[in-house]
């Protein structure tokens, strides 16, 4: 373990560096470097104070990095030292993109790589760390945030014994769904927020029929050189799981269209944003495993894409609104999209994979004795409630709060009142 102290105003940052197996079944074999900031109160960074460990949403996501004291991070300082948690594969930790993945000499080879990190490989990740870091007999509490809160879960099923309290954040995950099921409640959601969305911006309906014409007419370049096709265009719904999805979305539509050259086009503004959006160049474990952390002896076969023809409010017509895609992963991605070209047959491999383990435990949960404090969000269009609360009812003693007050990004927007209701919870102040 190596370790580096640096200051913002208000916090003291020490960077830690573990190496860990790449595989914990077989320690003495290869390795890779996982990357975790702890975070403490300026003033307390000696003090003894319990440990709280963040799991971030993904999967493929690193941990935030603080850029001042606030928010969730403000409120967890004064009680805890805070360790971010940069996931394998992600920020600092061995990073797993195209990139990494070309020296495997055959898809097999990179399929066999990428099973390895799933939940279960990250909780191991962090009990490797939990006694490096605090020793053998030490507790911590677990935050978290979205596929973190998946993470949160295993932790539960597997080592509930190192565990002071786990706090959950929009993600609770169904604990034996098959993805069908899943992706089926998940579309509903998605219709839904079409619906809202196009109830709030009534003039956009044509606006996006209009762009969507003009990408199956013409091919439009985005700056990367990939071609913006009419459902890569959908897939700016996943936007509209966030608070501010709506408004992010209508502005980047009303900078669309440009008089050029040889008449009307779509804007380098417009394109632009629309890559930045569906960037997945830094992140393709999202891509790559996002349905497969639903799966536990079972293959996907590319559910979303099946359960899709299930719902003809998704198809392109021009005597019809254009309803967005939400959080869903297409095969196809992996040829339009040039940063997941290269990951197209392992991704293959793994959605015909029928051997994942199973990553929950409802025995070991029903008989939980660690406190647990929960956010389902009732609108959520990432995790669907109708699970989340199924998986709540499961968890012996959890306390949730159930708002519509909030979107799934909530510990973003406001995390100094998320994370104090939950810490609330926990201690029984609610």
């Amino acid at each position: 373990m190596t370790s580096v102290t640096h200051r913002i105003p208000g916090l003291v940052l020490t960077d830690h560096t573990f190496r860990v197996p790449l595989d914990h079944a077989r320690p003495h074999a290869a390795t890779i470097e996982v990357f975790a900031r702890a975070v403490s109160a300026a003033g307390k960074a000696t003090d003894d104070l319990p440990w709280l460990l963040f799991l971030q949403g993904g999967p493929g996501f690193a941990a935030p990095r603080p850029l001042t004291n606030s928010g969730w991070i403000k409120r967890a300082v004064s009680d805890y030292h805070v360790l971010l948690l940069d996931q394998r594969g992600t920020g600092r930790s061995t990073p797993l993109t195209f990139q990494t993945l070309a020296h495997m000499s055959t898809p097999q080879a990179q399929a066999e790589h990428l099973k390895h990190f799933r939940a279960d490989a990250i909780v191991q990740d962090a009990e490797w760390i939990r006694r490096a870091l605090l020793g053998e007999s030490a507790r911590w509490s677990v935050l978290g945030q979205s596929y973190g809160g998946f993470c949160a879960t295993h932790y539960l099923s597997v080592a509930p014994h190192t565990l002071s309290e786990v706090f959950i954040t929009g993600g609770l995950p169904p604990l034996t769904a098959h993805p069908d099921d899943i992706y089926r409640t998940t579309y509903r959601h998605v219709i839904e927020k079409n619906q809202r969305y196009y109830a709030r911006y009534p003039d956009d309906v044509a606006h996006v029929q209009a762009i969507a014409a003009h990408l199956a007419a013409h091919e439009v370049l985005l700056p990367t050189g990939d071609r913006l096709t009419p459902r890569r265009f959908q897939q700016l719904g996943l936007d509209f799981g966030a608070s501010d999805g709506f408004e992010r979305i209508h502005y980047l539509l009303e900078e669309a269209f440009v008089q050029g050259a040889q008449g009307v086009e779509l804007s380098h503004t417009f394109l632009r944003g629309v890559e930045t959006l569906q960037a997945y160049d830094a992140n393709p474990l999202f891509a790559i495993l996002h349905e497969a952390i639903y799966c536990q002896g079972f293959a996907s076969r590319w559910s979303a894409a099946r359960v899709r023809q299930e719902f003809p409010e998704f198809e392109l017509r021009a005597d019809a609104p254009l309803f967005f895609t939400g959080e869903m992963i297409y095969p196809w991605m992996f040829e339009e999209y040039r940063h997941l070209r290269p990951l197209q047959a392992a991704a293959e491999l793994l959605a015909a994979d029928d051997a994942w383990p199973a990553l929950y435990d409802p025995a070991i949960l029903r008989a939980n004795t660690v406190p647990v404090a929960a956010t389902i969000y009732y609108d959520d269009m990432y995790v669907a409630r109708e699970f989340a609360v199924q998986t709540a009812a499961t968890i012996r003693d959890s306390k949730v709060w159930i708002t519509n007050e909030y979107e799934h990004n909530a510990l973003r927007a406001d995390g100094e009142v998320i994370f104090g209701r939950l810490l609330e919870m926990a201690r029984g102040q609610r």
